[in-house]
């Protein structure tokens, strides 16, 4: 595959400050935002041109049709090798996280427990507990990884709490980076049916799975038929503010599938459909380049560490454009992102809010330049002699 240019050395820092999105307007312009999980960007050409043509002939109205999964099933067919998403068994959703609300109210009651692993996406919490459900935490192992005997202490607490437990899987794993393995969830799908929890998959960075690690589906795996996933081509394509996400069942959960309310398949937005349309069938090339371009980053990232902060420790992950820092030896408490920040200007996620075992961490945006990824590491070492 011939790939485009590195889309991630195409804006300067002054073109990205003309940006009105999160990143680029909580904080005051002195500040580095390296935060939110905004990519700075160009949107691939296949991209601009449908939406564009879309807004010149009025084509704004409600979606329709299964154009939508007809994409992502082949997307899958062709990077996953995975036949496995029938398009009669899904339907859209106005994003990832609405997506999982609205299969938990399927599959689940409000008195139900959800099982996550953590530290973990902070909506997985929000989301969760707004609709009344307990969360049962399985911390991730040492190795930011999923350890099964943890999980299944947790499947067990979550089944004794009502009759229908959900757990809520990151796959990959924010913030981590970590891709799991086919045996990995082949022995969570036997641990799931042992104790009666349904699985559902919030899959959004799967297409950003990186050199060396390969993705694989949740519902492609032995036992995983009453299973759910929910994916998007937002997060790969830097399509957060034009919506739309899709809700995938496994063959065993076509009857739950059906019990989605209509009010949840017309809410994408329809020009977001027709984007990420456009980028699963036609950004190939910019979805390569990219990958390649974070791959080099993430490579920056460790040696800029390693010269000027050897204190953090840093696994680079598999996949996604966020790096999860373990910065407890630098002494700056629970939340050294707000050192780093107050002291230095540059604005990291932080730890705390991904739930037990962030503390003393924060997450880092890699999906920029290389030279913003240099300045915000110089940025958090003269933060360290700033105290």
């Amino acid at each position: 595959m011939t790939h485009a240019a590195n889309p991630l050395r195409q804006l300067s820092l002054d073109q990205l400050r003309t940006r009105t999105s999160e990143k680029w307007r909580t904080y005051p312009s002195d500040v580095l935002p390296m935060f939110v999980a905004e990519m700075d960007v160009l949107l691939a050409e296949p991209v601009v041109d449908a939406v564009t043509a879309a807004v010149r002939r009025g084509d704004t109205g409600y979606p329709a049709g299964t154009g939508y999964a007809e994409a992502f099933a082949d997307f899958a067919r062709e990077r996953w090798s995975w036949g496995g998403l029938a398009v009669e068994r899904t339907t859209m959703v106005p994003d990832v996280m609405q997506g999982i609300l609205e299969v938990l109210d399927v599959i689940s009651d409000r008195t139900d427990a959800v099982v996550i692993n953590c530290p973990v996406y902070q909506p997985f919490y929000d989301f969760v507990r707004h609709t009344g459900r307990v969360i049962e935490e399985a911390p991730l192992g040492t190795d930011g990884r999923i350890d099964h005997s943890t999980l299944e202490d947790a499947f067990r607490r979550a089944a004794n709490r009502g009759p229908r437990p959900v757990y809520l899987l990151c796959n990959p794993h924010n913030p981590t980076g970590a891709v799991h393995t086919a045996d990995e969830l082949t022995a969570v799908a036997a641990l799931a049916a042992l104790h009666g929890v349904r699985v559902v998959a919030d899959e959004i960075h799967a297409p950003l799975v990186l050199p060396g690690a390969v993705f694989t589906p949740y519902l492609s795996v032995p036992g995983a038929g009453n299973a759910f996933a929910v994916l998007s081509a937002s997060k790969a394509f830097n399509l957060a503010g034009l919506k739309a996400a899709l809700a995938v069942a496994g063959p065993d959960a076509a009857d739950d599938l059906a019990r989605v309310p209509w009010w949840a398949k017309e809410s994408p937005s329809h020009v977001g459909v027709i984007a990420h349309i456009a980028a699963l069938r036609d950004g190939g090339d910019w979805l390569g380049a990219l990958l390649a371009g974070l791959d080099d980053n993430r490579r920056l990232l460790a040696a800029l560490l390693a010269e000027h902060l050897p204190q953090v420790r840093y696994r680079p992950g598999e996949a996604t454009y966020l790096a999860w820092l373990d910065c407890r030896a630098l002494g700056l408490g629970d939340d050294p992102a707000a050192a780093f920040l107050e002291r230095g200007r540059v604005a990291l996620s932080s730890g705390p809010i991904f739930g037990t075992g962030g503390a003393g961490h924060a997450r880092l945006n890699l999906g920029t330049s290389p030279e913003l990824i240099t300045e915000a590491v110089h940025r958090m070492t003269r933060a360290l002699t700033a105290r």
